[in-house]
């Protein structure tokens, strides 16, 4: 594979993957399209997200020809690189919507939590790659990825943004599962943290405490904190089977429903689109994941198994929370739905986890990297 020309890689990527994924896109935008409320204008929506999409996607395309020895190489300075944007963020980053997010580079504003999702999946695929199994469960070889996980995390909680240190913790979790640490491991951590479950509460912010008591309970306040899942629950009951057709939803377009083109653009989807186009989306998205899982099953190195079962989850996570979130079925703590929710970090981050997928596939024959010993 390293002797094979760019345009013969190209050739042999799973274009079927790249199509699924601009069917996604593109149904996106006539989610964002009818989301601009204003008779069908593409801004401000719309139009900017198809843009990003089509400079993502040659993006995606490069990252895909890349050798799997060099995401070895670049895991542990992208960490680093990404750590150092969280703690600049913390120090000289930018507010918006009563967070402290982001970071202007001067040519473009990045929001690094984003990328963290990812860089922790390549540091931890690449310390379990190096690490001989014996070694997997051993209490003295968890501390450095444990250490690796919260420090993003906890960086992320200072912005506040409890839904991305959600995401980091439990990618990085899960891929220390899947690289074979012993599960009663996993419970006694989960009783350990069952246990600092009161101190976590009296550190959490007000409006934080809010959204958990909301997603108990969201009747007790339904025209405040409780507001935006009491309508997204009505946008997508009213839907029905079929919807109420594109451009004809009442939730969205007379503005009763909240960051319907972000947070809770599943929502709008629902009630124009109805059950059928909540399947589709679904459907979409299980082909995306059945074909991650195939890769990492079918991948001869340590590197790229762990690496491909970790973006899988990562993704799979986006999903799984966004659903949740908006079916009332988990708090809201504002993660964005893959390909449909408007943003730019958020959309650059799976666009760059699609293209590593892609070279993982590319690469899922060989059986040795040149870094470490690879000792599987």
């Amino acid at each position: 594979m390293e002797n094979l020309t760019i345009p013969e890689k190209l050739r042999r990527l799973n274009w079927w993957i790249v199509t699924v994924i601009v069917i996604l896109t593109s149904f996106g935008l006539a989610v964002l399209y009818s989301a601009a409320g204003d008779g069908g204008s593409f801004d401000p929506y719309a139009m900017r997200q198809g843009m990003r999409f089509a400079v993502f996607l040659v993006m995606m395309l490069g990252l895909a020809t890349v050798d799997l020895k060099w995401w070895l190489k670049l895991a542990y300075p992208a960490y680093g690189t990404v750590l150092f944007l969280l703690v600049m963020v913390e120090l000289l980053g930018k507010v918006a919507g009563g967070s402290q997010r982001w970071v202007d580079l001067g040519i473009v504003r990045l929001q690094p939590s984003e990328f963290m999702k990812l860089t922790i999946v390549l540091a931890l695929a690449r310390y379990y790659h190096n690490l001989p199994r014996v070694y997997v469960t051993s209490f003295y070889h968890m501390v450095p990825p444990l250490l690796m996980i919260a420090a993003p995390a906890c960086l992320v909680l200072l912005q506040p943004d409890l839904g991305t240190a959600t995401l980091i913790t439990c990618g990085g979790i899960g891929l220390m599962f899947l690289a074979g640490v012993r599960a009663w491991l996993f419970w006694g951590g989960s009783a350990a943290f069952a246990a600092m479950l009161p101190i976590a509460w009296s550190m959490m912010h007000t409006y934080q405490q809010k959204r958990v008591l909301i997603f108990l309970n969201p009747e007790m306040d339904p025209l405040g904190s409780g507001y935006h899942i009491t309508q997204s629950k009505i946008a997508i009951g009213s839907g029905g089977i079929f919807g109420k057709g594109f451009l004809q939803g009442t939730q969205s377009h007379l503005n009763f429903l909240p960051e319907m083109h972000t947070d809770f653009v599943f929502a709008m989807m629902a009630e124009e689109w109805g059950l059928m186009g909540g399947l589709f989306l679904l459907t979409c998205f299980a082909i995306i994941l059945s074909w991650g899982l195939w890769i990492s099953l079918t991948s001869r190195s340590h590197f790229g198994r762990l690496l491909t079962m970790g973006l899988t989850l990562t993704i799979f996570l986006y999903v799984a929370i966004n659903l949740m979130m908006v079916m009332g079925l988990a708090p809201v703590v504002g993660v964005p739905l893959p390909l449909i929710s408007y943003g730019g970090s958020a959309m650059l981050t799976v666009m760059i986890a699609f293209g590593m997928l892609l070279s993982c596939s590319l690469n899922r024959d060989k059986a040795m990297l040149t870094e470490g010993p690879n000792p599987r």
